[in-house]
């Protein structure tokens, strides 16, 4: 090997050397950083302390805007006003209170009133059925004047009442002929035929101790409308009713009626 050609290997090899640390510890060289390791924990705490400073700054910042323009974004003038619209719903209301509270009374007076107007015609309407029967029956009793002579009893009805159990009769009786003009004084009796299941039973009106027999007595000259109630026992049916008038312990005259 040449001298020469070893002292310029060697130069090369020190160029190559020279340009390598130029490169790592020079200008050109790569920026290096150095950073402190902090725990994950220290992080952590630092995160939430801005967090929480955030909302505090924030709760305050929104304190502060309901104070300067109002509560609930309201300035003072809308508050005002509003409060007063609350008063005058607050009065509208009473009044439309009141005026139905009036309305609704003024409501059951008709309907009451008109409950009571039904019942009076229902009344009216009864006494002119009674009044047009009793037309027939004097009617008839002119045109039978004469030719019988004595008691007679006439439109005898016998129907169900408003209580349970209780009936309600109504009959016409007169004096006919030459008797016309004498008065009779007696009694009314009634003899209930009634059904307990299958068997029959006889009911008479008044009892014997009945303390209220003088609701039977009975006292006209020439004619007289009777009215009353019975009452039946607790699970019987009555089938038949006859009516006699007595005098003196004895029958004068009766007529009956199938139920």
């Amino acid at each position: 090997m040449v001298p020469s050609d070893v002292g310029l290997r060697q130069t090369g090899c020190g160029a190559v050397t020279w340009r390598g640390l130029r490169n790592r510890f020079g200008i050109a060289a790569p920026r290096v950083a150095v950073r402190a390791h902090v725990p994950w924990y220290w992080r952590a705490l630092a995160t939430g302390l801005v967090l929480s400073l955030s909302v505090a700054f924030g709760a305050w910042l929104y304190d502060l805007v309901r104070e300067v323009t109002g509560r609930d974004g309201h300035s003072p003038e809308q508050v005002r006003v509003l409060r007063e619209r609350i008063v005058e719903l607050e009065q509208e209301l009473v009044a439309a209170r009141s005026s139905t509270s009036a309305g609704g009374s003024a409501l059951q007076i008709e309907r009451t009133t008109q409950e009571e107007l039904a019942r009076q015609v229902k009344l009216l309407e009864e006494e002119k059925a009674r009044l047009r029967e009793d037309l027939a029956l004097f009617e008839n009793l002119a045109a039978t004047e004469a030719a019988a002579a004595g008691l007679t009893i006439r439109g005898l009805h016998v129907e169900p009442d408003k209580s349970p159990g209780q009936y309600r009769y109504r009959l016409l009786v007169a004096l006919q002929g030459p008797t016309k003009e004498r008065e009779f004084k007696g009694s009314l009796q009634l003899a209930v035929s009634l059904r307990r299941g299958d068997k029959n039973d006889m009911l008479t009106l008044p009892a014997a101790k009945d303390p209220d027999r003088q609701r039977f007595a009975l006292s006209f000259r020439h004619f007289r409308r009777v009215e009353g109630t019975f009452q039946v026992p607790e699970g019987t049916v009555p089938i038949s009713v006859e009516v006699r008038l007595l005098q003196d312990g004895a029958t004068k005259a009766s007529q009956s009626v199938t139920l």
